[in-house]
Order: C-alpha cells, then sequence, then structure tokens
C-alpha cells in the first residue's frame, strides 16, 4: 500500500462536536479547526446547518465558516438536513454540504422524524439547487452495520439508500457503523454489497468504536479498496439514540495506522496530537485515542 493516497475527513467539528455534552463557544472551534489544518487535514467538516433546539452544539455554524480562510487544496463542508439548512449555507458562502440518511428504518423515525423514503425527497429540491450552485454534495448513510433501536440491518436497505442518494447526485456516500457493531468480515460484505451498484472510488467509511473494532473495521474497508475514511480527532462524538455508543475512530489513531502501511496522508501526527489535547481540554475530557495516549505517555517521561 505504500504507493496509495488515502483521503480522510474530519468530521470531530460537527459529527465530534454534536454529540458532547458541553458545548464548545464558536472561537474554539475555529481554533480547533485551524489547528487540524496545520496537522494536515485537508477536509474538514465544520458545522451543521441544523435547529439550534435539537442540536445546541452546532450553534453559530455560520459564524465558523465565515470565519475560515478559503486555502488552497483545503475542503470546509457541513451538514444540511433540508433546504432551510441549504439557504443557510448558501448564505454564508459554505462551499460544500453533506446530507444525511439511515438504511434503518426505526432509526431514521427517531433520528430525523421521518421515514426513510420520506427523507430521500426531502433532499431531492436540496440536491437540485445545489447542484444549480455548484456546490458539491456528499451523502451519509447510518447504520449500515445494525441498528440500536432495530438490531441487524439488510444489505439490500443499505445498497439501496447509499444507490439513491448516489444517483441523486452525492458525489460520495459515506457508510457509517452508527453503533459500531461491525466486524471485519461484515465490513467487507457490506463495501463488496454497494460496490456492486457505486463505484468504489465514491464509497467512504465511518467507523464508530463501540467494541473496539474501527481501526479492524477500517483496515478491512481499506483492503477491499477503500481510500476514503471519516474520522473524529480524539475519537470525539457517539451517538445520541444509541445508548453506549462511542465516538467515531480517532484521527490519530487512523494516521498511525496508515504511517505504518506506508501510506500517505500529509499528516503530521504529533501536530495533530496537540489539536486533541486543545479540544480535550475544553470540554474537560480525557482522549479516546489510543495514540495520543501513548505519545502523550511518551512526551511525559522523555
Amino acid at each position: 500500500m505504500t504507493s496509495d493516497v488515502v483521503k480522510l475527513v474530519e468530521v470531530g467539528p460537527r459529527d465530534g462536536l454534536q454529540n458532547e455534552s458541553r458545548r464548545v463557544p464558536v472561537a474554539v472551534r475555529v481554533n480547533l479547526i485551524e489547528r487540524l489544518i496545520a496537522a494536515g487535514l485537508r477536509n474538514l467538516e465544520v458545522g451543521a446547518f441544523v435547529s439550534p433546539r435539537w442540536v445546541p452544539q452546532m450553534e453559530g455554524s455560520d459564524e465558523v465558516m465565515r470565519s475560515l480562510l478559503p486555502l488552497p487544496g483545503v475542503s470546509y463542508c457541513a451538514l444540511v438536513p433540508n433546504e432551510k439548512g441549504l439557504e443557510a449555507a448558501l448564505g454564508c458562502g459554505c462551499p460544500e454540504i453533506a446530507v444525511f440518511a439511515a438504511a434503518s428504518e426505526a432509526f431514521s423515525q427517531r433520528n430525523i422524524n421521518c421515514s426513510i423514503a420520506q427523507s430521500l425527497a426531502r433532499f431531492e429540491p436540496v440536491l437540485m439547487r445545489a447542484r444549480h450552485a455548484g456546490i458539491p454534495v456528499r451523502g451519509y448513510v447510518s447504520c449500515v452495520l445494525g441498528c440500536p433501536l432495530g438490531g441487524d440491518v439488510a444489505l439490500t436497505d443499505v445498497v439501496r439508500v447509499s444507490t439513491s442518494l448516489y444517483e441523486m447526485g452525492c458525489y460520495e456516500i459515506s457508510l457509517g457503523d452508527t453503533t459500531g457493531v461491525g466486524t471485519p468480515e461484515k465490513t467487507k460484505a457490506l463495501v463488496r454489497a454497494c460496490a456492486s451498484e457505486i463505484p468504489l472510488a465514491s464509497l467512504a467509511g465511518h467507523f464508530h468504536d463501540t467494541y473496539g473494532m474501527a481501526i479492524a473495521n477500517l483496515y478491512a474497508a481499506l483492503d477491499c479498496g477503500v481510500r476514503v475514511f471519516d474520522s473524529s480527532v480524539s475519537g470525539l462524538g457517539g451517538c445520541p439514540y444509541a445508548p453506549g455508543a462511542t465516538g467515531n475512530v480517532a484521527t490519530e489513531d487512523v494516521a498511525y495506522l496508515l504511517h505504518r502501511l506506508g501510506v500517505r496522508t500529509g499528516i503530521d501526527l504529533d501536530a495533530l496530537v496537540h489539536a486533541g489535547t486543545y479540544i480535550d481540554k475544553a470540554l474537560g475530557r480525557l482522549t479516546a485515542s489510543r495514540t495520543a495516549r501513548a505519545i502523550n505517555a511518551r512526551s511525559d517521561r522523555g
């Protein structure tokens, strides 16, 4: 894999922070993003244009977006749930958006209060307007390896939802193991099933680490040819509708794995660990990254 280039999408400033109990001021969020960029991250999910009533941690996403300097080679993205969210994103110059659907009917009802079919119908005008505005759209599919409410999720359902988003115009489909119940073999079966309908280059992996399987599942997807992965600095995040679910796979752990495999990421691991320490202090938490803990322990001894 030494000649490979893997794209990492840093989701800590959105998917990570929105699931942390403590709210983080706009200035701290902007500082975090700037530190992540300085560490070598080039694709960052920086906010969400959702109702602050439901996701108070994402209030001020417009301020975050306006505070970020456009930089060569750096891509900013924000989640939008509907046309109102798109309006807000366009209003502050957001250069890329993401939409979110579930492969589980029960999770769709609990998470966004509508059926899968209704959520997809809601996204059609969003995709159309984004296309006319020249805004690329990324698609997320949750519960691809299991649902906290309904248990197993059929691969046919994952493929159906993923294909619908891709055919609507999403350039990339991020497959999310929302509760971290997946295993490497199931991950491989998932990738193969989705790649039968969607180009492999348009698939991304999004793994949570509830059962300690995130890195193993990521490696399995990498072995199947996936070259885009979502990760969250310090393992920030979780899922409010999945009791016990922990955060996304830590960016530090992914970077360490890829570097040891000889895969190019452009990431300065020490700078990344420092960025994680910065946000951990702001949140009053300990890092969930094993790599960060090892590097910090080494520094303490040195």
